[in-house]
């Protein structure tokens, strides 16, 4: 009996190190907290993929920036530090002028504009995160952008001299434009910059200011609706391709699926976020008409200096997005 309990035992040992041979484990990192919706959607696409692989492809998301930081997460991804990322496309707009469509103010300022520059902006994405080693996954946008601002404003001229968070090159320009002093801060910084005064002005969506407590430092947002920034789930292509055929697909399959999801939940919440602010105390207010038409400006500023450095890809980016 001896001899056959140790071939049962060996053969067991034998099944253990081939089921972790099996397993293939990725690591996410992300820039937002666990609780915020991108993050949220993150963790459901990492299960599904848990649950479609049945346990193969284990993936861990990294929130907060704890394992890279914003600003390193695509790299870390392009150079298989980590196989998989989230990254605000925004950030890079200096690296390639493609990645800062969406950054644009009043160009595609609704969820259905946001969508239709997705699709346009996807092929050109995709040929260039393919030349850097990398896929693209999905992407999810932020709800619309407004300004938090310390006092009520009634124009661009307002903001003069404000202490203005940059969290992107757009959002650095903007600044320039309407004369703000631009600081560079990401989001997992915020908190502590508003509390300490290093900045006292930023545009970003609900979402940022309920994250990152502004209500606690700043009264106003001006729901201006002037843009809708997208997080883009990307994959080291590398590794995507050491996966097995079924694991592939189960990957794309949750990935389209985290797509429709997050895109839902962003609209969703977006009124969501205007109600939560208002119940700790922020005025939501409706820009003036002269407010508007001052960003608005800065919008075609914009448009015409990025059409310029985007060249010949981001012609067809904007042609493909006016046709649709």
């Amino acid at each position: 009996m001896q001899p056959f309990r140790s071939v049962l035992l060996a053969a067991a040992a034998g099944a253990v190190t081939l089921a972790a041979q099996a397993q293939t484990k990725w690591d996410l990192p992300a820039a937002y907290p666990a609780t915020n919706f991108h993050t949220e959607n993150l963790t459901q696409f990492a299960s599904d993929v848990d649950k479609a692989t049945g346990g193969k492809l284990k993936i861990t998301v990294h929130p907060n920036a704890s394992l890279f930081k914003a600003n390193e997460i695509k790299r870390a991804v392009q150079g298989g530090q980590a196989q998989i990322g989230e990254v605000l496309l925004v950030n890079f707009e200096n690296e390639n002028p493609i990645y800062g469509a969406d950054g644009i103010p009043f160009l595609a300022a609704s969820y259905a504009e946001s969508k239709k520059l997705a699709a346009a902006q996807k092929p050109v994405l995709d040929k260039l995160l393919g030349a850097q080693g990398m896929m693209l996954l999905y992407t999810v946008p932020w709800p619309p952008q407004g300004i938090y601002v310390k006092k009520e404003i009634g124009s661009v001229a307002d903001m003069r001299g404000l202490k203005w968070r940059a969290y992107s090159p757009a959002t650095a320009k903007i600044a320039e434009l309407i004369g703000a002093q631009p600081v560079t801060i990401q989001a997992a910084e915020l908190s502590q910059a508003l509390a300490t005064g290093v900045v006292e002005s930023y545009m970003s969506s609900g979402s940022t200011g309920y994250d990152s407590k502004t209500y606690e430092s700043i009264k106003y947002w001006y729901d201006t609706q002037a843009w809708l920034p997208k997080n883009a789930v990307i994959v080291n292509k590398k590794a995507f391709e050491a996966l097995d055929k079924p694991t592939q697909d189960a990957v794309l399959k949750a990935a389209a699926e985290a797509e429709e999801r997050g895109w839902k939940i962003s609209q969703e919440k977006n009124d969501w976020y205007k109600k939560a602010l208002a119940e700790k105390g922020m005025k939501i207010m409706t820009p003036p008409a002269k407010l508007t038409a001052d960003l608005k400006q800065v919008g075609t500023v914009m448009l015409a200096d990025w059409q310029k450095k985007a060249g010949a890809d981001g012609q067809a980016v904007i042609d493909a997005y006016n046709k649709k």
